[in-house]
């Protein structure tokens, strides 16, 4: 809620921001407008989420175009969340960000492997897998992305 944005960005405003680190606050698609408002320049935004394509029947979707009209310019795409909880593919998940970068977002790219990936010693393999699949959506814009 409000209260608790407003806590959050009292506490990161009291901290010395490094002029050389690039700050990135994700919030939930409804504060967006919200939050980019009350941070200083200096502190980027970021939406959590967007889809593949501009406009259509998609109900309760944000599309990058909307992100950017709110005067955000990052989204996180292809976390966990919406990998494990909403079996987002590695295929979606390259065409949200192929489509959110030529709509001019720098894209925040959530890459890993589950627990039990992870126990089974496939961690390269996901990896791996993940990454192929984003490389031709990035093309050449790997400076406007950041694997997290």
């Amino acid at each position: 809620d409000r209260n608790q944005i407003d806590e959050i960005i009292r506490n990161l405003m009291q901290g010395n921001l490094d002029s050389n680190v690039k700050t990135i606050i994700g919030v939930p698609s409804i504060y967006l407008a919200y939050v980019r408002s009350i941070v200083p320049d200096n502190v980027h935004v970021a939406a959590q989420n967007c889809w593949k394509v501009a406009k259509g029947a998609f109900t309760g979707e944000i599309s990058p175009a909307m992100i950017v009209d709110v005067n955000v310019d990052w989204v996180i795409l292809g976390h966990s969340e919406r990998r494990t909880i909403f079996g987002e593919s590695d295929e979606l998940v390259a065409e949200k960000v192929g489509h959110a970068l030529e709509t001019g977002l720098n894209v925040i790219a959530c890459i890993g492997e589950t627990l039990s990936e992870r126990e089974a010693g496939k961690t390269e393999e996901v990896v791996f897998r993940q990454i192929k699949a984003l490389v031709p959506a990035i093309g050449n814009k790997w400076d406007k992305v950041v694997l997290a």
